[in-house]
C-alpha cells in the first residue's frame, strides 16, 4: 500500500529566516514539492516563529487549493499561548482550516519534538481542543509515542488519527543499533491496535531515505511527513529529485 508523503517546509523557512526578506521562499518550494508528486504540506508554527511564521500558513493555505488532492496539515502545540503577531494554533486552523491538524506537545525549550503526548495529563486538557477542531471539519492526528494504554486513550478522546513519534527509530537505525528493530516492533504493534480500535496512523520524525522502507511493515500507515532529511538531500539531489525519491519509498518502488 502507497504512504502519502507530506513535506514539511520549517527548514526551508530556517533558513530564510537567516536573512531580511523573504527568499528562499517557502511557498515557492512547496509548489515543487507538490509539482513533483507530494500528496501534501506539513508546517509547524512556533510562537518563536523560528521556522514558519503565521503568514505563510496563510499562504499555505492558499497555495494547496491549486493541487486537486494534495492536503494542507498544521502541527504545533494547541496549549501554547499567543506571541506577538503569533495568534495561537488554534486560532490560525480556525483560518485557514487545514485538511488535517497535528497536535504536538512540544515546548519554546525543545530545540524539536522529542516526545508524544500523556494523555492521562493532558487528555481532559485536549478534549474540547478535538472537539473544536472536529467542528470545523479539520482531521484530528496526535503525535504519539508506540505505547498501547495511550493510544487507546486516543481513540476514547475522539482523535482521527496518531502520528507515531519515530525519532528513537531513526536514532538507533543510524548506529546501527540492534534496538532499531525492536523499536520497529513497538511501531507495529502500535499501529495494528491504532488500526483494531478505528484510528488511522502517520509517522513522523527524522525518518529519512535509510530507514524510511521499514515503515511499509506497519499496517496501513496512512502518511509520514517529512522535512529536515528531505531538505538536506535536497541540498545535493536537487528538490524535486529529493522528493521523488521519497516517494519512491513511499509507493513501494523501493524494498529492504
Amino acid at each position: 500500500m502507497a504512504i502519502a508523503l507530506s513535506v514539511n517546509l520549517n527548514k526551508i523557512a530556517l533558513l530564510r529566516n537567516s536573512r531580511p526578506g523573504n527568499y528562499p521562499d517557502p511557498m515557492t518550494h512547496g509548489a515543487i514539492c507538490l509539482d513533483a508528486g507530494a500528496q501534501g504540506l506539513t508546517l509547524h508554527p512556533r510562537p518563536d516563529q523560528r521556522h514558519v511564521r503565521p503568514a505563510d500558513v496563510r499562504r499555505c493555505a492558499q497555495l494547496i487549493t491549486q493541487y486537486s488532492g494534495a492536503e494542507f496539515n498544521i502541527e504545533g502545540n494547541p496549549f501554547a499561548a499567543p506571541l506577538a503577531d503569533y495568534p495561537g494554533l488554534l486560532a490560525l486552523v480556525e483560518e485557514t482550516r487545514p485538511a488535517q491538524c497535528t497536535l504536538v506537545p512540544d515546548t519554546h525549550s525543545q530545540l524539536t519534538s522529542d516526545h508524544g503526548f500523556d494523555l492521562t495529563q493532558d487528555g481532559e486538557r485536549l478534549l474540547p481542543i478535538i472537539q473544536q477542531l472536529d467542528s470545523w471539519g479539520v482531521r484530528v492526528s496526535l503525535f504519539m509515542d508506540p505505547d498501547l494504554a495511550q493510544i487507546r486513550l486516543a481513540k476514547t478522546l475522539g482523535a482521527d488519527r496518531i502520528e507515531l513519534y519515530t525519532g528513537p527509530y531513526a536514532a538507533a537505525h543510524a548506529q546501527q543499533d540492534a534496538a532499531a528493530e525492536t523499536l520497529l516492533q513497538s511501531y507495529i504493534a502500535a499501529s495494528t491496535l491504532a488500526q483494531e480500535i478505528g484510528l488511522g496512523v502517520n509517522a513522523g520524525h527524522d525518518l529519512n531515505l535509510q530507514n524510511l522502507t521499514a515503515f511499509h511493515r506497519l499496517p496501513l500507515i496512512q502518511e509520514v511527513s517529512i522535512g529536515h532529511a528531505l531538505t538536506v538531500d535536497a541540498l545535493y539531489m536537487g528538490l524535486a529529485p529529493a522528493v521523488r525519491a521519497y516517494l519512491a519509498i513511499c509507493q513501494g518502488a523501493v524494498h529492504e
